[in-house]
Order: C-alpha cells, then structure tokens, then sequence
C-alpha cells in the first residue's frame, strides 16, 4: 500500500474524475458512502451523530455524511462552521441536498458552539488534506470545543488542522480525535510519533480512486499490511530438512544480562531456522543449556564478556548485539566480526552503541546488513532532530549513504531500504514497549537471513509478524500485563 503526498492526492483525485469518469460531486458521494459504512458497521443508530463542517470539500463530505446516515435512521445534527465567505461547489451542491433532509446550524460565533455531551458522537468534518496554513479564529474555536469534549470524536480523512505530510507547530489547533477515517490510503502524518494524538486508531476506506494511477505514481513511502505481509512468506517444502532453513549464530548476552540471548535465541528458533548456536560469556553456558535445549552453546573463553568470535564458517546468519555490554575486548571481537563475516548480519542494542563510539566500524560494515535501533539509539549513530520528519529524512540518507537496511522501530517501525525507500509496519501495540522486545526481533531477522530471505525482505516480514506476536500476546495478557517473553511464545505464521 503505497503513502502518497497532499499534492499526489489531489492529483489522483483529479485523474480519478477525468478518466473514469466521474464528477467530482459523485466521487464525494462514493467517499461519503464509505465513510458511513464504517460508521454504520460500529455504531447503531440510537446515537446521536453531531457533524461540523467547514465550507471545503471536506466539509461537502461530512454534509454528504449527515444525510445518509439521516436517512439509516440515525438522529443526525448538523453545524456548518462559517469561518470564511467561500464555499466551494461540491460544499454547496451537497449543502443544497441537505435541506431537504435535515435543518442545518450555522456556526457563525462562538456562543453558537452546542453543547457536547458525552452521549454523542462527533463527526469532524472541518478541514481536509489541502491545509496549508492553522486554523485560527472561529475554526479554532470549534477545534478546542471538540477537544474539549467527553464525547467520541471521528475525523474525515484526517484530523482537521493536521498537516498531511509536513509537521506542525506546537501551537496549532488541531482536532484530538479517536478516530480517523482515511479516503483509499493511509497518510504519512499517520506514522509520526508526534501525532499520536492527532490521529487515533486510523482506518482506511476503499473510494474507488484509480488503481492504474496510484501504481504509476512513485513515491517513497509504503506501509505493510497482511496481504504485503502474506505475499513475502516462503512455502515450506515437503522434503525439507534442518539445513534447508540455515543455521544462524547469535553473539549475545553478558554477566547480569543471560536473558536478553534467551530470548533473542528463543525467538531465532520460533522464526523457523534449522539451526542455531548461541556464542555466550562461560557464565551463561549453563543459564542457555537449560532454557533453549534446541540450540547449541558456543562458550567464550571469558567468564563474563564475549570476547572471541567462534569459527564463522557454519553459519548462513550472524545476529549481534542483545546484553552483549560495551567493554573493549567485546569491541575487539565485533571489529574482527566485520573483518571475518561473510554472511548477512544484525546489528542490534550494544552492537549499535559500539558502532557509534566508534565510526570507523559503522563504515565498514558490509552492505545489505540489517541494523534496529530504537529513536535514542539512532539518534547516537545519525544525529539529533529537531521533529519526527526530520528523523525520517536523516534516516533515509544514513541507510542510502551507508547502504544498510534501517528498522526504525516505534508504533509503525519504518523499515528503510538502502535506496531510501520507507515501509511503515502495520502490527503491534503499546504492550511491546517492554524490555526485552527488542532483543526478540533481532532473533527473528537472524532468523529469517539465516533461511536466505534477502534482507529487505527479511526486516519488513520479520518486522510484522514481531509486531504480530505483539497482538497475539496482548490478547492473552493485556497491554500491561505482557512481558517479552509472551512475544516469543506467541511467534507462528
């Protein structure tokens, strides 16, 4: 699913009408219809729906919206928000309909703002995706009393006062909606850490824009959904055996911190590789021998650090980094782990932290490996920011300049291939904010390059079905209640 720009919409939109075709009052129509469906799907009509709309073709949406759900049943109340002179003509066409369906509110002080109980349902149809400067005055406003407001809030195709595809400033009125309904693909402003808030639980409805168009129109940004997901899983074969899935090696763990390769070694081996040896500090070789009896133990000459690398040549994926610690003789192993490897690789934790104390490692490691920094961990290795765009640009040029694949992990962990291309993942919850569950996903890519998915392919699958595990684990135990552990009991696709 591809993430397009505010200007790529509108011209999608414009290609849609011209070569279908269809008038735009009827593309409104079909997005109003699909706006409803979901609402309806959701929500019965014992609830009271409020609608504000401004006089754009967002709030021709939400006019559109109020009289079909007027006429499924639902006590529909409708507020035309008059901050400007201008409307344009699908808002007028669709305002023309409504009259003769319900009575429209006109909102042209503050004093004509309604209550707004808890009981109702809120529809924000004030601003759309052509913003291009905050909303102030009245429209401001109306923002704050729906921010105000106990009641369920929903925005149409986005939140208005939200930028699509650029930030905000901290000042700006912008709706705090529950939820936002997005017109045929989701938006890049979705994606942002920042905008939490300003988004909700997102939703994306079919309008039937053209196909055709949207596979011609390039752009960086993609998101992973389950068929992208489906699409990248290999079949197992009937007379496959434990070589046919390779035999990953993890360098991992340390004195006080056994448990970050227990977990990354038990998620290696729920991922589905043949193989696995685990090379650990002597004093976890007993720890590792009792909680992964199906990997093998690689022992290091150290009591308490991973010092030494074992002989590399078995192994089709190396993965490095959980509670592995930051001493020197650990750096001395992870320099002649970049000089000896031969075979794909994952950076990961104090892997990562080595890497950017000390630059001269970060250039020579090899192209193609995969590295899944959290936002401070980047920030160490690429750089401050100053918002969450400016993160996403400086990740992009660091994986194109260094020719790594980026797992940028958060809420919609950005996988960033080294041509620059971002696919946002759509799996996971605030449960996974956990320790330890990192250390799980590092297992999970070694995994995966271990049974030679290429390294793209193996972050964004990998990635999802992390996030997928996630969720499953959420249900069983609530997001409070999970552990890291649960992700990798959790694990099967």
């Amino acid at each position: 699913m591809k993430i397009l720009s505010a200007s790529q919409v509108r011209e999608l939109d414009a290609y849609t009408i011209q070569n279908e075709p269809v008038s735009s009052l009827d593309l409104m129509e079909r997005a109003a219809r699909a706006f409803v469906c979901w609402l309806c799907a959701r929500y019965d009509n014992r609830k009271r729906i409020v609608i504000f709309c401004g006089k754009g073709n967002n709030g021709g949406d939400g006019l559109a919206i109020g009289r079909l759900l007027s006429g499924k049943g639902y006590p529909v109340s409708v507020h035309v928000v008059h901050y400007t002179q201008k409307a344009t003509d699908d808002f007028q066409a669709n305002l023309d309909q409504l009259g003769d369906f319900l009575a429209i509110h006109d909102i042209r002080h503050v004093e004509d703002i309604p209550n707004l109980p808890a009981g109702d349902l809120l529809i924000d149809a004030l601003l759309g995706s052509g913003l291009s400067r905050p909303a102030s005055g009245l429209l401001e406003k109306v923002i704050g009393a729906l921010n105000d407001s106990p009641a369920e809030v929903i925005s149409v195709d986005i939140a208005s006062g939200l930028y699509m595809d650029k930030v905000n400033d901290t000042t700006d009125a912008v709706v705090k909606p529950n939820h936002t309904v997005s017109f045929q693909l989701p938006k890049l402003a979705f994606m942002m850490p920042h905008n939490g808030p300003f988004v909700g639980n997102w939703h994306v409805v079919d309008i039937g824009l053209s196909q055709t168009r949207i596979d011609q129109t390039e752009t960086p940004y993609y998101f992973t959904d389950a068929p992208a997901a489906r699409h990248l899983i290999r079949a197992r074969e009937k007379f496959s055996h434990k070589g046919t899935f390779g035999h990953a090696l993890l360098l991992a763990g340390s004195y006080g911190k056994m448990g970050a390769a227990q977990l990354s070694g038990g998620a290696c081996l729920r991922a589905g590789v043949g193989l696995l040896t685990v090379h650990v500090a002597r004093c976890g070789y007993t720890i590792m021998q009792i909680a992964l009896p199906e990997a093998m133990v690689s022992v290091d000459i150290h009591e308490q650090l991973i010092t030494t690398l074992p002989e590399l040549a078995p192994y089709t994926a190396i993965g490095v980094g959980p509670g592995l610690g930051k001493e020197p003789q650990t750096l001395k192993a992870l320099d002649e782990l970049i000089e000896q490897a031969k075979v794909p690789m994952v950076w990961d934790a104090d892997a990562l932290n080595l890497l950017s104390e000390n630059p001269d490692l970060l250039k020579r490691l090899p192209a193609g490996t995969l590295i899944t920094p959290h936002p401070k961990e980047f920030e160490r290795l690429a750089g401050k920011s100053n918002d969450d765009y400016e993160r996403l640009e400086l990740a992009r040029r660091f994986a194109q300049e260094h020719s790594l694949v980026v797992c940028l992990k958060g809420a919609h962990t950005a996988v960033i291939f080294p041509n620059g291309s971002v696919h946002f993942n759509a799996t996971g919850n605030a449960g996974m904010a956990t320790g330890g569950s990192g250390d799980v996903l590092t297992g999970i890519l070694t995994s995966l390059l271990a049974q030679k998915y290429p390294p793209e392919d193996a972050a964004r699958l990998g990635v999802y079905q992390h996030g997928v595990a996630g969720d499953r684990a959420s249900r069983a135990r609530s997001k409070v209640s999970m552990i890291a552990s649960d992700i990798v009991e959790n694990l099967g696709w």
